[in-house]
């Protein structure tokens, strides 16, 4: 069975395909479907964000309680991680009258939007989303029960998928990543999808060095879930490595 691929996520606002549905696997791999932007407007919407445009023409959203706050900044000329443009900016502080952040979350295209959704879901869980109530070990243990692997040489840190396509680390960050800790060389959260050894990445994500853990764990236990998801169009860039049947 042949289905369509996609080269390269589409930007706000996506048109829905009228192709079929796939059900498919693994989920770090199947991609957003184009609808990165929609799907998680959608999400904020149903959880009762506000939203407007800016003077940048990007979206931005604010929470019930004004402590989070999530734009859309596909549109504007923000910095790159692994080469590929900012989608998605996450942030949360400890008080409606703090003036910076005390944290950012920064997803790429490609990202998968059930992963972007569950970890939007847990910050709106949170009463105090900017306070951190565990070790990093929660982040991989969420990975470790779905069956990612540690790293040989980095095993409290590090974890890869069983393809070794996709790995998640605690370490540097790069450049431009802002948080309320203003020390620098912070050490955060990473993850990355890269199909083929030397390829370029299908998508990229990164968490400022002050995003609780369990948040991340979070966002970490939807990529690596078992559970098949939808999808219209499929990553070219996963081509061969993932497992498709047409949706009932």
């Amino acid at each position: 069975m042949e289905a369509p691929l996609n080269p390269r996520s589409s930007r706000y606002p996506s048109a829905p395909d009228p192709g079929p549905f796939y059900w498919v696997t693994p989920r770090h791999l199947a991609g957003d479907d184009g609808v990165l932007a929609d799907r998680i407007c959608d999400t904020l919407a149903e959880t009762g964000w506000t939203s407007w445009t800016t003077a940048r023409s990007t979206m931005l959203f604010l929470s019930p309680n004004g402590l989070c706050g999530a734009e859309w900044i596909r549109t504007d000329h923000a910095f790159l991680l692994g080469e590929l443009p900012m989608a998605w900016q996450i942030s949360a502080r400890p008080h409606r009258d703090s003036a910076l952040p005390e944290w950012n979350a920064y997803f790429t295209p490609g990202t998968p939007h059930e992963a972007v959704a569950d970890f939007l879901l847990a910050v709106e869980a949170r009463t105090d989303p900017a306070v951190n109530y565990s070790g990093a070990d929660a982040v991989m243990s969420a990975l470790t029960a779905l069956g990612w692997l540690r790293d040989f040489d980095h095993p409290e840190t590090t974890a890869w998928d069983a393809g070794m396509s996709a790995g998640f680390t605690w370490g540097p960050l790069p450049a431009g990543i802002q948080d309320g800790d203003p020390r620098p060389d912070l050490t955060g959260w990473q993850a990355w999808v890269e199909p083929v050894l030397g390829a370029p990445y299908l998508w990229c994500a990164t968490f400022s060095a002050s995003t609780p853990h369990d948040l991340v764990a979070a966002f970490a236990a939807s990529v690596a879930s078992p559970a098949p998801v939808r999808r219209r169009i499929l990553p070219e860039l996963a081509a061969g490595r993932l497992t498709f049947s047409i949706s009932g």
